[in-house]
């Protein structure tokens, strides 16, 4: 038996199947410890933007790790590429204006957001607004805000009431969020959570004027917009860095981590639009916020994060990302119509998911893929996962696409 408990597994399947280990990554490509090589039809777990074994990113580590590593941010306390680092990403953040809050990863960002809004009602003088909304289907990482939040009973049963004052809504119907804001009291209302594009609950883009019809409510009610873009951000939504600025959502946060840093070392940030933060920068105002990590820009993980912004400008990936989501639209499409295969989820961004009529069978299709070269996961309620680097050919995107055809064939 290993040593090594993996996330979201049956450990109990694990030791008796083995694991798969991957070794290193080339571009789209990664290679398992016998030296076969598979497309990452995930890249990584949705991170990996720029694509694997990008050196440029290996030497900005480098660099500054011989300049000084890590540290502390806490108080007056920060390093110089951190403070380039928000500079940069304050300059193509969706509202003009933002701060940005470092964090080590999507999980934190969430639990973030969701201390801040909770705490700029008590500096608006306004308490009661503790409730924080949620949507069914909804994936907020696997702190105890984010898990209460999300909208997957599978990621909650069995930990009992991990944070109190939570309430759900339906995931494609802005009308029940209305009634729900109104029901408990738009007085007792903090702030709704809201993925652009569902990633981990299924893959699934927004109904049509959905997300502005949310954004609308929210403001009629000055309840809090967080746009979770963890998945979405830097890119992978395709023309622009963020989902937010695709759909003119001008959000009060936005939660971000993954494709910052296309998940060479960890981190994350979260944008917090001027009309939250002022309460806290007011001078002389004495108003601490306790909250942070030790690792809240990191300077390692901010020099990788400049080099990769630069690697998606240079590269012109926000375009590519558009170009994907023709590619990905016209090659998965057509399985469709497989018999195995219930629907197909695709057209906004670089993100897409096969969703098959036998869900508990997703599993088995994905190890099926790696006999045929692709390398993906099960997502949502059985659906396969399609969210490649950034820099994934559309030669390869037809590869990984006959592949999936040849495997539910199988």
């Amino acid at each position: 038996m290993g040593a090594l408990w993996h996330p979201f597994s049956d450990m109990g399947a694990v030791e008796r199947d083995g694991e798969f280990v991957i070794t290193r990554g080339e571009g789209a490509y990664v290679f398992d410890d016998y030296g076969q090589r598979y497309l990452d039809a995930t890249a990584g777990l949705w991170f990996a933007n720029v694509g694997h074994g990008r050196s440029e990113l290996a030497d900005a580590a480098a660099e500054q790790m011989r300049t000084i590593a890590a540290y502390s941010t806490f108080g007056d306390f920060t390093t110089d590429v951190t403070v380039q680092l928000a500079e940069r990403l304050a300059g193509i953040a969706p509202v003009p204006g933002s701060k940005v809050f470092f964090t080590s990863g999507g999980s934190d960002s969430i639990e973030t957001a969701a201390k801040i809004a909770r705490r700029y009602w008590v500096e608006r003088g306004e308490p009661t607004r503790r409730i924080l909304v949620g949507r069914d289907k909804a994936y907020h990482g696997m702190h105890y805000a984010g898990t209460s939040l999300a909208g997957i009973p599978g990621n909650h049963d069995g930990y009992g009431e991990l944070v109190a004052d939570q309430a759900h809504v339906a995931w494609d119907d802005p009308e029940d969020l209305r009634a729900t804001i109104e029901r408990l009291g738009p007085q007792n209302v903090a702030a709704f959570f809201c993925e652009p594009v569902m990633g981990a609950g299924g893959v699934y883009p927004p109904p049509e004027d959905y997300l502005l019809a949310v954004r609308k409510i929210c403001g009629e009610y000055e309840v809090l917009f967080v746009a979770d873009e963890v998945v979405t951000g830097f890119g992978r939504i395709g023309g622009s860095w963020f989902a937010s600025s695709r759909f003119g959502l001008e959000p009060d946060f936005v939660t971000t981590a993954k494709g910052l840093t296309s998940g060479y070392v960890p981190m994350g940030a979260v944008f917090v639009a001027p009309k939250v933060a002022a309460p806290f920068f007011e001078t002389d105002a004495g108003r601490w916020l306790r909250h942070g990590y030790t690792y809240s820009g990191h300077a390692v993980a901010a020099a990788v994060a400049l080099a990769n912004l630069d690697i998606i400008e240079q590269e012109g990936l926000l375009d590519e990302a558009l170009r994907l989501q023709e590619t990905l639209t016209e090659q998965l499409s057509p399985l469709a119509h497989h018999a195995a295969v219930t629907e197909v989820r695709c057209g906004t961004g670089a993100l897409a998911a096969v969703q098959l009529a036998d869900a508990p069978s997703a599993m088995a299709l994905a190890k099926a893929l790696r006999l045929r070269g692709v390398s993906t996961r099960p997502v949502g309620a059985g659906g396969i996962q399609i969210s490649p680097a950034l820099i994934m050919t559309d030669d390869q995107v037809t590869e990984m696409a006959e592949a999936i055809g040849a495997a539910l064939d199988d």
